[in-house]
């Protein structure tokens, strides 16, 4: 162990550690858990503080040396070479202070080493050069905004393009097919199982859209409003200059608050995007159910779809085989709703001039967004690009379908219709069959009025 000190004292700190006296304090109050910040919200630490540097260096605030050797450490920070060493408990300080004083001493500690010194040595001090021109109050807000759009636009959102693409793809190979539709889980007039999957598509692409809607506000930072939002102790220009920075180097559309009350007061950006996937959740869990209820069976239930068989079903009952992926799906829907809620009575929270609740927001919101990014290309790879269809047990559901009477109503009436569908029920004849008997219309008539792939077309059929 060595020994580090901070306002309070004196504080044991391992040798190995890059970290220092108060990440050592967080580390003691706070053993709740194992969840730690994700690998973004480092990597978004790691850019706002070596862009911070590179802004006070040309504010003179550091000296070219100490600013050089913060960049470098904070580069390995955005690299991942130092992820063992952010060690804070996500339920730690609401403001997430711990984990912004962890990034800064060890990006000190590391740029320490870098300029010849020993780590405790602080020939660069974590909060004098490190946090310079910053607060924790507007350094994690704004590393939650950067983590949180670099998740959507590079794993959630390709995620979702890739599995619409797929439905897609399957929704033109099974457009010749038609079957029973379906509402209320009874019978309704036909459908094709293309309309069904292409309906299931434009569900994901709605989805990707709304995703989209809420980045122009995660883009919005609130670096710069130090404390409390009156940018106290952060030089004109600050935010500003490392902003742009920030943009440039992601090549992302990030820009300064329009108003830094609202920005370290309020999460409502977080809680708009964490809606936003809530919504995707739910559109996935509803294809994912559809396509596990369209395969079930596979000889005594639905079984209009055949899923791809990727592991035994069961350990008692030999040749079983279940649809494991659309019911990870499902479960993964079930998590994002949760975290939906943590998300949204975390910025509830927010008292006066600052959100207290920000690291458990950071690490539900972000949660939501990789879950759903993973699930969307397991489930594709896995199940949807496999999918095949049973056009002879669709046949054979369709032709016992009574409801396809739907088509004679416009022509015989809706009231003669029902009768005709009650006796076929009755009788278990077919409804061509009871209106021949009944002779509602002559046969060529009624041909082209209960054509089944006509019905799927719209107006009136025949």
């Amino acid at each position: 162990m060595r020994i580090e000190k901070d306002s309070m004292g004196e504080v044991q700190v391992p040798d190995d550690a890059y970290y220092g006296a108060s990440t050592q304090r967080a580390v003691d109050n706070f053993p709740i858990s194992d969840l730690r910040f994700a690998r973004r919200m480092i990597e978004a630490l790691g850019l706002i503080k070596g862009s911070a540097a590179v802004t006070n260096l040309g504010l003179g605030i550091l000296t070219e040396e100490e600013a050089e050797a913060i960049g470098r450490a904070a580069e390995e920070v955005i690299e991942g070479v130092h992820d063992d060493q952010f060690v804070v408990d996500i339920f730690q300080t609401g403001s997430g202070t711990s984990s912004n004083m962890n990034a800064n001493e060890v990006i000190a500690n590391r740029a320490t080493e870098l300029l010849g010194g020993e780590r405790g040595e602080k020939l660069v001090h974590p909060n004098d050069h490190v946090n310079a021109s910053q607060s924790s109050n507007d350094v994690i807000p704004t590393a939650i905004h950067i983590a949180v759009v670099a998740t959507l636009r590079e794993a959630t959102i390709p995620s979702l393009e890739r599995l619409a693409a797929a439905l897609e793809a399957k929704a033109i190979e099974f457009d010749p097919i038609v079957k029973s539709g379906r509402t209320h889980l009874m019978d309704a007039t036909p459908v094709r199982l293309g309309q069904e999957f292409a309906g299931y598509a434009a569900q994901v692409r709605k989805g990707i859209e709304r995703i989209e809607a809420t980045l122009p506000g995660l883009e919005e930072l609130a670096l710069g409003g130090t404390a409390v939002g009156t940018g106290i102790n952060a030089p004109e220009g600050f935010a500003g200059d490392t902003i742009a920075r920030m943009a440039e180097k992601t090549g992302y559309g990030f820009r300064e608050a329009r108003d830094h009350f609202e920005a370290q007061g309020a999460k409502d950006a977080a809680v708009f995007a964490s809606g936003a996937l809530k919504t995707v959740a739910t559109a996935l869990f509803k294809i994912a159910n559809d396509i596990r209820w369209l395969g079930s069976g596979p000889r005594t239930a639905i079984g209009e779809l055949a899923l791809p068989a990727t592991q035994p079903g069961s350990s008692i009952m030999p040749g079983k085989v279940n649809p494991v992926m659309a019911e990870s799906v499902m479960q993964v829907v079930a998590q994002v709703i949760g975290n939906d809620a943590a998300v949204a009575w975390s910025n509830a929270n927010g008292n006066f001039e600052l959100n207290v609740m920000m690291p458990v927001l950071a690490h539900n919101l972000l949660e939501s967004a990789e879950l759903i990014g993973a699930v969307c290309d397991a489930f594709r790879e896995k199940c949807i690009e496999g999918i095949e269809a049973n056009e002879e047990r669709a046949t054979e559901l369709l032709s016992k379908n009574i409801i396809i009477i739907t088509a004679l109503a416009p022509k015989v009436g809706y009231d003669k219709a029902a009768a005709i569908a009650k006796q076929a029920f009755a009788t278990g004849k077919g409804v061509k069959e009871v209106a021949l008997e009944m002779e509602v219309l002559p046969e060529d008539e009624l041909d082209r009025a209960l054509d089944l792939y006509s019905m799927t077309e719209g107006g009136i059929a025949g």
